[in-house]
């Protein structure tokens, strides 16, 4: 009976930690990672966006998305929106069309696949003949007409997808009525294009592959005229006024032919834009009406082969005004939005390409890019760190988009021209920043509150630095008189003027406004906010890591050089000191103090303490291994020692033969004590931690820092204290000796070195956290002072957790003596990869929530650990193993959020906690990340409402 009870405790006890830890969902920001497809539909102001993967993304006013993901793991080719309904057709390369609605529920829409559709040939035909290459969408809404690669036209009724066999146009009908000199020549080839009359929605033209052009009559079943073009044909326009018809051609040519009641035999105007030399295709072409003035000519592609075949151009043609928009990756698609009383005046242009989408104004002067409040690409250069800040306080909120705005001047002034759909969503309630560094130095501030990431400002140190970058070089600006007259487009931009520039590391402030970024190349920036542009001299100082210890020699690469001038920044984060660490290496942990006014860093070599008020040097400590050569030679140099990889792998094989006799003699006495663990209860099966060797490569890597008030040298005096945990395993503890406030500006900060801790295993330290009396970790620098955090207990004792890659330990201090300790469960060889302090609010009542360790592992997983007793309570599969980046690059926040950056573009930010419990869809589908954790969530969500979540499908 008390064996049956306790079980029912634990169940009961389980129940409640899955929904104080329950995983609710995942929001996925940035930009569509490889898109394949575009649509738009004019009556809804929705665009949508089908990529490889076989995900259609629907977007319209900012905070309006939805998402849906087809059964099928195949790449969207097609997108087309029916007219003037709420309805769209996807087509895929697997040949399979699927019909996509916008269905209301309980005051939300949602979108939701409705019916599915493949050709179906006679018997016997060949896969050709319903291969699937150009879909219209005719404006009745009722019919949708396919032409395929075998040159039939199958027409089809939709939403039922009845194929109307009596309606089919086949080749034959076409072969008969043309000219029998023109089908001698060439056979037709594969359907390219199908235009509906503008102003007759029965007549349709279809274009073949080889040229031809036929204009149908769809109720009288006949062709009414042939348009027998001799070059490759890529795209068909069919003018507003229905009078004339626009053709693009693989040899950079278009041409314009009169619609009439007889054959036209030749082109009434050719011309290649680029001429004369050899030009590639334009791949679609557009030509649209003003309302006074001459029209618009909007065409892709066409630049000459030899000197601009690498471009990825659109050209734009407004009466005497002509530039070519020079795109840096590859176009997909793009569009026209048209404005004005009657919907007919080209106001916007819409251009996905395969890394960014860009908006260009069409009727402002000089035709400005319209920012995008959405679909920002995150990986304009690529993301090397990431920082998450909750809880921005209004003034440093305000004073941060003041500075952004400052450099959005060069964008247009008009509003997001994409407004379908209202969002429903409430205002968040509280204010988020993400702030992500990139590859080419820069630091990007986003606002991370709500669904959308919105950029807010950017930050560049380049400037600090003499860099690698030609000044002169400036590509966004092509030259007066250049032809063609390019004109670069859009924020991607993929390259680096020099890696050495890579931000690594960043800690913000939030109280303060002090801001710390480090880098590739050994250098730490503190900078603060200025909201005046200012001119000042950079302070540097040099802090020798190695001191002073002979025969290393720095084999990676040199230093940045700092700019001796002033140098003009302009509002926003200044920079006023410069810690440049010698040897030049990866600066890997980082952290900032703002009430001490110090920063702490560390690299490979060792970590030193940094006095920003005084600018001068506190504390430098080395932690090189004598033995490891390999720490010198540092991720960006291409001298290899093949010396030193052989040595080192015939030594893993002498060290795996070593073991493999040790585990031979442990074989026995392991059989005598499973005899006796079998009868015990046991937790879950914990793997074998391996100790690993202190010669192992870069031992000596400081993996965190961490500054904490508590008790160092005895129970009754608390003191400031500095953290270190190397990747050996070992852990530093310096007592720091602050001078009092009226003279901090004057006396010197010391620092004493007072506890050092070498795990038994040498695993490398991931974290550290100080546990006050009650068992809470200890509040942010200036967080009690500004009346947003409890002050800690100083009255019971302090506890030190060191969480290592292989478990988590718990000592007490000051004595630092082991307590308790948890090993990470597992039988499939998971390690530690990142931690991280939340906070989670009890669903149930307001006044209760407890700190929770969040853990995410290399297999994906991510765990939630009680505090003070490191105790596992829940865990979920959250990121695919194989995704390394992803989980490499995964920061938590202070409310129970994970947010990664996957090696594609996009930036899921997923939940736990935090007063989330149910799975709901507000404006777009969102996706559980695994099965387990989608059949969870619904579960907990047929619970409490089954008719809100009915119908709904979860990927």
């Amino acid at each position: 009976m008390k064996r049956f009870r306790r079980h029912g405790q634990e169940s009961q006890r389980d129940r409640l930690k899955q929904e104080l830890f329950a995983f609710n969902k995942t929001v996925e920001h940035g930009f569509p990672h490889q898109p394949s497809a575009l649509g738009y539909s004019p009556s809804l102001k929705l665009l949508a966006i089908g990529t490889r993967s076989g995900a259609i993304k629907l977007y319209g006013a900012p905070g309006v998305e939805f998402m849906g993901l087809h059964d099928e793991n195949a790449a969207v080719t097609q997108v087309h929106f029916m007219p003037h309904q709420v309805e769209l057709v996807t087509l895929l390369d697997d040949n399979s069309l699927h019909m996509w609605t916008l269905r209301g529920h309980n005051g939300l829409s949602e979108l939701l696949e409705i019916g599915r559709f493949t050709l179906t040939g006679p018997p016997g035909a060949p896969p050709s003949v319903t291969r699937v290459t150009a879909v219209l969408a005719h404006s009745s809404g009722e019919l949708l007409l396919l032409g395929t690669e075998g040159g039939h036209v199958f027409v089809v009724e939709v939403p039922g997808f009845r194929e109307l066999e009596e309606r089919n146009i086949s080749l034959d009908q076409i072969a008969s009525s043309v000219p029998d000199d023109y089908i001698g020549r060439r056979n037709l080839e594969h359907v390219e294009a199908l235009q509906e009359n503008p102003v007759d929605p029965d007549q349709v033209i279809i274009g073949y592959g080889r040229g031809l052009m036929v204009i149908w009559d769809l109720e009288k079943k006949l062709a009414i005229q042939h348009i027998p073009a001799t070059q490759q044909l890529e795209s068909v326009c069919w003018t507003e006024d229905g009078k004339y018809i626009l053709s693009s051609h693989s040899d950079g040519s278009y041409c314009r032919w009169m619609v009439g009641g007889q054959d036209t035999n030749e082109e009434e105007k050719s011309d290649i834009p680029y001429g004369h030399f050899p030009c590639k295709a334009i791949s679609k072409i557009v030509q649209l009406p003003t309302e006074e003035g001459p029209p618009f000519l909007l065409f892709s592609g066409g630049m000459p082969r030899a000197s601009y075949g690498d471009r990825h151009c659109i050209t734009v043609i407004h009466g005497k005004k002509h530039v070519a928009l020079d795109f840096t990756s590859r176009i997909i698609d793009f569009f026209v939005i048209r404005d004005g009383p009657e919907h007919t005046e080209p106001s916007a242009l819409v251009v996905l390409v395969e890394e960014e989408l860009v908006v260009i104004d069409l009727q402002t002067e000089g035709w400005p890019i319209i920012q995008t409040p959405y679909l920002v690409p995150l990986h304009s250069s690529a993301i090397t760190c990431s920082h998450h800040v909750s809880t921005i306080p209004l003034k440093l909120w305000e004073r941060i988009f003041a500075a952004g705005k400052h450099q959005n001047a060069h964008y247009s002034k008009k509003p997001w021209p994409v407004t379908g759909g209202q969002n429903l969503a409430p205002d968040p309630p509280q204010r988020d920043l993400l702030l992500t560094g990139h590859e080419d130095g820069t630091v990007r501030f986003w606002d991370a509150s709500g669904v959308c990431l919105y950029p807010m400002y950017k930050l560049s140190t380049a400037g600090v630095f003499h860099t690698d970058a030609d000044p002169n070089d400036n590509m966004n600006q092509g030259t007066e008189g250049e032809w063609p007259p390019f004109r670069k487009v859009g924020c991607f931009d993929p390259y680096s003027d020099d890696p050495r520039l890579g931000i690594q590391k960043i800690h913000l402030c939030k109280y303060s406004g002090y801001l710390t970024v480090a880098g590739t190349a050994g250098q730490i920036l503190m900078l603060e906010l200025n909201d005046e542009a200012a001119e000042q001299t950079v302070e540097a100082k040099v802090v020798d890591l190695l001191q002073g210890q002979e025969g290393f020699r720095w084999k990676g690469h040199t230093q940045l050089d700092i700019q001796e001038d002033p140098v003009m920044f302009p509002a926003g984060f200044q920079p006023f000191a410069v810690v440049q660490c010698q040897p030049p290496a990866v600066v890997t942990a980082l952290t900032l103090h703002s009430e001490w006014k110090l920063i702490a860093f560390g690299t490979s070599h060792g970590f030193g303490l940094y006095d920003y008020q005084q600018k001068n040097s506190v504390l430098i400590k080395c932690t090189l291994n004598p033995s490891d050569q390999l720490a010198m030679e540092g991720p960006l140099s291409r001298v290899k020692s093949i010396k030193k990889s052989l040595r080192q792998s015939f030594r893993r094989i002498r060290r795996s033969r070593v073991s493999l006799r040790k585990q031979h003699q442990l074989q026995e006495a392991n059989a005598r004590l499973e005899a006796e663990l079998a009868e015990m209860e046991l937790a879950p099966v914990q793997r074998k931690i391996e100790a690993r060797s202190s010669d192992d490569s870069f031992t000596g890597l400081v993996r965190t820092l961490y500054f904490a008030d508590t008790f160092l040298s005895d129970s009754s005096h608390n003191t400031p204290s500095l953290w270190a945990g190397t990747n050996g395993g070992c852990v530093f503890a310096y007592m720091l000796r602050l001078p009092s406030v009226e003279h901090r500006a004057d006396e010197p900060v010391t620092a004493q070195l007072s506890k050092e801790i070498q795990l038994m295993h040498r695993a490398p330290v991931v974290g550290i956290v100080v546990l006050d009396g009650h068992g809470a970790p200890l509040p942010e620098p200036l967080e009690v002072a500004h009346d947003l955090a409890r002050a800690p207990d100083m009255q019971g004792s302090h506890h030190l957790l060191v969480v290592s890659e292989e478990q988590f330990k718990v000592f007490t201090l000051p004595k630092v003596s082991a307590k308790m300790k948890l090993k990470l469960t597992a039988v499939d060889g998971s390690r530690v990869r990142r931690v991280g302090m939340a906070w989670f609010g009890s669903s149930r009542t307001e006044d209760y929530g407890e700190s929770g360790l969040l853990v995410l592992t290399n297999q994906g997983d991510v765990h939630v650990v009680s505090l003070p007793h490191v105790k596992m309570q829940v865990h979920y599969p959250c990121i695919r193993r194989e995704d390394v980046s992803g989980i490499a690059s995964c920061v938590f926040t202070k409310h129970g959020q994970g947010i990664e950056t996957p090696a594609h573009t996009f930036l899921p930010l997923f939940y736990w906690g935090s007063k989330y419990i149910l799975f709901r869809i507000q404006h777009q589908q969102y996706r559980c990340v695994s099965k387990n954790a989608a059949k969870h969530v619904m579960e907990h969500a047929l619970l409490n409402d089954e008719s809100e979540y009915k119908g709904r499908r979860i990927s």
